[in-house]
């Protein structure tokens, strides 16, 4: 089978990709005004957890400062490597997550030093020590694909940029100074003693450097493996274990591949300087390749796609990908406004990441390596985020083959698990487990429902089902037989339970539109599993003991380990029903008592404080914490309930206070592209409550005019007459000329081109959107 291999972002990658089509071939109307608007520092400060660094669209590689900490148990903070409010830079490592909560990565830190050189890192509360340096942010540039900075101890001038698979540095040293280029093995993010099991570093007759290390971090016994070269010959070089002889007790760490070769060293703390003397072109530049195969993948990785030493080609490549990425929208909107917008795309765009070489094999679940035929395999899969909003996105801001690939990823992954399952959270082709739920099922779903189909449908929906039905996860077994998660056989039972019920339905959708009417029978018989958590006397979704009794006491506050939710209390999660909300106004007993609960999930007023040791509860507003995913939906609610003015209403105070074009512009984790997929949608006026349905519930706009360049090369454009903050009601709202009295716009609808036109007011329309037959999808009154 011929297979797609993609040598992206080098001089000549740009084109292969568009012939690929994995870049939509866009007009570039407003291609540069939306590259010029992204500002990757945003997000970089508070709790946005993203890195300035260089990336290309959904790359493998993304060379980034990193300043973090060195203790562990205060690393919570620098997940992406690098925090704004520090004062200096450790080095440049070549691989990053973009505003996750837990964290990892961080390989092949390089460090470029004139003068002396210091083995040891340094402490980042003393500047000057180690081999770290200051920094001035009036030094630095953060664009799509492009870092640079000085590093002011040295007198060095940094510059960062990618490919798909590497990263080219360009230092500037001072003429009059020894230059060096330190790599260290040891570091990490989320560093502690021990993660690193065992790693190599070796120079090669030709100069090229490889190596590789294994980790047992989020994803224990990792194996990165890389290839880097110089633009100028070494002088000489070090190779030190600053380990020391190791105790293996039963440990065989693994053979070198060429013992032979002229210098190597093992171990689990090393550490290469490598020397270049007082060089009279004071320009050097290194390419890192990275490859989860083998030290040779990654020299193939490297011939590949940076043959030559043309940095700014490279840094031109990368601009053009974005550019192009970006086009998809032409967007009018106040400065600031236009600057969050696309740095918000721009996130979105940044992960899942190609995880493969160039020759198609990749690592999988079971650690082994694995060849990929027909497809690009891709993971950092952050599913218990971006199911919600980033996926639904790509899928109108892509090709259909980029949506392909991922599921194909999926089903890939799922084959080669050594338990059967879709990923739950899952990088380098590896498992971690964390987080809950099985919403691969969502993304799987929601592509098929649009029409997306580039994959064998019945092997998703087979993957899809015995991940549902594999007892041994997360108290699978119980639900399946109680029709409920007990919390007294598994933590956060209530929040599992709601969860599982909302995949369920999205398996359910799919098997119905396959004709796969029993799979579909069971699967929504499981989707109202939701009601056995639900006790209308309190009006909350609480957790059940094994004999059917709700546990007690119960507080709706309660939040944090042991409690009955996942980084949540029941103000958060007991309206994490979007299949059913129509079930939860019949539980509740009326529209006007769902308004009342949503009412006081916003008004409340909370202690900031009662959430201090509950990770990622964060950005509240009363109960609401837009900050953590499971609150994303909420304030569109009062659609359902006839109140749309109210979602209005929510969605202004939430824009206004959770976003800012700052670097502390995230109130939370953006989660690999969730927090700015939510603003992406949100700003265009509608927002994608219920993957699967093909449905978006109509909020309000933020943007004056949006044009979407569609895949399908249509355009969809989003106009908001008399928008103010002076106008932040709707008025009325048109599709293409004709009265929209509906609170919800279909797929079909975007994806067929048209004008959805608002007209804003400053008072509340409560005639508009009204009506119960405008509504959106609830399975009670469908199923």
């Amino acid at each position: 089978m011929r297979m797609r291999i993609f040598h992206a972002a080098s001089l000549f990658g740009i084109a292969a990709l568009l012939a690929a089509g994995m870049i939509p071939a866009r007009a570039a109307t407003g291609g540069n005004k939306a590259y010029a608007s992204v500002d990757p520092f945003i997000g970089t400060a508070g709790g946005g957890h993203t890195f300035p660094g260089a990336t290309v669209p959904f790359g493998m590689v993304q060379v980034s400062p990193d300043t973090q900490i060195l203790d562990f148990h205060k690393s919570y903070g620098w997940a992406a490597g690098y925090r704004y409010e520090d004062k200096t830079i450790l080095g440049f490592s070549q691989t990053h997550f973009s505003g996750t909560g837990h964290s990892d990565l961080g390989d092949v830190l390089l460090m470029p030093i004139a003068g002396a050189v210091r083995l040891d890192p340094g402490d980042p509360d003393k500047p000057g020590s180690g081999y770290r340096s200051r920094f001035s942010h009036s030094d630095e540039i953060a664009q799509p694909g492009y870092y640079a900075v000085t590093l002011q101890d040295y007198g060095i001038r940094v510059e960062l940029t990618a490919t798909q698979r590497v990263g080219l540095e360009r230092y500037h040293f001072p003429a009059d100074q020894p230059a060096h280029v330190l790599v260290d093995l040891r570091s990490s993010i989320y560093d502690y003693p021990g993660k690193v099991l065992w790693s190599s570093l070796r120079v090669r007759p030709d100069g090229t450097v490889t190596g590789y290390r294994i980790t047992r971090g989020w994803a224990p016994g990792r194996r990165l493996f890389f290839a880097m070269r110089f633009s100028q010959p070494m002088t000489g070089h070090e190779l030190h274990d600053l380990e020391g002889p190791l105790d293996y007790k039963g440990f065989a760490p693994p053979a070198a591949n060429h013992p032979a070769e002229r210098a190597q060293v093992l171990g689990r703390a090393l550490v290469g300087v490598f020397d270049f003397g007082a060089l009279k072109n004071p320009v050097l530049l290194v390419k890192v390749s990275v490859s989860p195969v083998s030290e040779d993948n990654a020299i193939r990785n490297l011939h590949a796609e940076m043959p030559g030493w043309d940095f700014d080609a490279t840094r031109a490549a990368a601009r053009t990908a974005w550019t192009q990425a970006l086009s998809v929208f032409d967007v009018d909107a106040t400065p600031g406004m236009q600057k969050s917008f696309y740095t918000a795309l721009y996130h979105t765009m940044i992960a899942p990441n190609l995880a493969m070489d160039v020759d198609g094999r990749y690592r999988g679940p079971d650690n082994a390596v694995h060849q990929a035929q027909g497809f690009n395999f891709y993971s950092t899969f952050s599913l218990w985020d971006t199911y919600r909003a980033e996926h639904p996105l790509l899928t109108l801001i892509q090709p259909p083959r980029r949506t392909d690939d991922i599921i194909r990823s999926f089903i890939a992954f799922q084959h080669e698990s050594p338990y059967g399952m879709l990923p739950v959270w899952s990088f380098d082709g590896l498992e971690t487990w964390c987080m809950i739920g099985y919403h691969a099922v969502a993304v799987i779903a929601d592509a098929y429902m649009k029409g997306i189909r580039g994959y064998s449908a019945d092997q998703a929906l087979k993957a899809m089902v015995a991940t549902a039905t594999y007892g041994p996860y997360g108290g699978l077994k119980y639900y399946m037989k109680l029709g409920y998660v007990p919390i007294d056989k598994e933590p956060e039972a209530a929040s599992k339970t709601l969860e599982y019920a909302f995949d369920d339905w999205t398996i359910a959708r799919m098997a119905q539109a396959m004709g796969r009417k029993q799979i579909a029978a069971e699967f929504y018989q499981r989707a109202g599993y939701w009601r056995n958590e639900f006790d209308p006397k309190t009006g909350f979704a609480r957790a059940r003991l094994s004999n059917g009794k709700f546990r007690v006491p119960f507080d709706p506050a309660a939040a944090g380990y042991g409690s009955d939710y996942t980084e949540g209390d029941a103000w958060q999660y007991s309206w994490y029903e979007p299949q059913d909300i129509g079930g939860l106004i019949h539980e509740l007993g009326s529209d006007q008592k769902l308004v009342a609960k949503l009412d006081a999930v916003f008004d409340s007023k909370v202690n900031p404080k009662e959430f201090a040791n509950v990770e990622d509860i964060t950005g509240l507003i009363g109960y609401y914490a837009h900050g953590n995913e499971p609150s994303h939906h909420i304030a569109y609610l009062y659609d359902y309930a006839g109140e749309p003015w109210k979602t209005q209403e929510r969605l202004r105070q939430i824009m206004d206070s959770q976003y800012a074009p700052t670097p502390d512009g995230l109130v939370g984790n953006d989660d690999c592209g969730q927090m700015s997929a939510w603003f992406i949608f949100t700003a265009l006026g509608f927002y994608p409550v219920a993957p699967a349905s093909n449905e978006y519930v109509i909020g309000r706009p933020f943007v004056k005019r949006a044009t979407l360049t569609l895949p399908n090369g249509r355009h969809f454009t989003v106009v908001a007459e008399r928008l103010s903050d002076a106008n932040p009601y709707v008025g009325s709202v048109t599709l293409n000329g004709k009265p929209l009295n509906r609170v919800y716009i279909r797929q079909q609808e975007i994806m067929a081109g048209g004008v959805l036109r608002f007209v804003m007011q400053p008072q509340p329309n409560k005639r508009w959107g009204t009506s119960p037959a405008g509504r959106p999808y609830s399975m009670s009154t469908y199923e």
